[in-house]
């Protein structure tokens, strides 16, 4: 586009659905909001329909997963015995890696396929 190079949509739909899933702390939610937004750019720029689905639903997942307030680390912390931040200081390491790695794959399949 004008403003977003189409390279860019994918990544930033991931960084976006990780960023509201960590702030709310509900993935469902972000996928409530972000597939709506992200369909009618699959139709309006031939995008691959799966490429921008799975970004967003990766992102959901991954920012709900490192969330203090999302209700599968609190129920994770409770199973295992110990304490809620506890539980997601030791997580987040591993959650960022993988969401780092995971960025960057879309960023790098964006710019081959698009």
């Amino acid at each position: 586009g004008d403003y977003l190079p189409i390279y860019l949509i994918v990544p930033v739909l991931f960084l976006t659905g990780a960023v509201m899933s960590f702030t709310t702390g509900t993935s469902w939610g972000t996928f409530a909001i972000l597939i709506p937004i992200g369909v009618p750019l699959i139709q309006a720029l031939g995008l691959p329909p799966s490429l921008v689905v799975g970004a967003i639903l990766g992102g959901g997942i991954f920012g709900d997963h490192c969330s203090p307030i999302s209700d599968t680390s609190a129920v994770s912390a409770i199973a295992s015995g110990c304490d809620l931040l506890t539980h997601v200081k030791t997580q987040l390491p591993y959650a960022i890696f993988g969401g780092g790695l995971t960025f960057l794959a879309y960023l790098v399949t964006s710019i081959i396929v698009l």
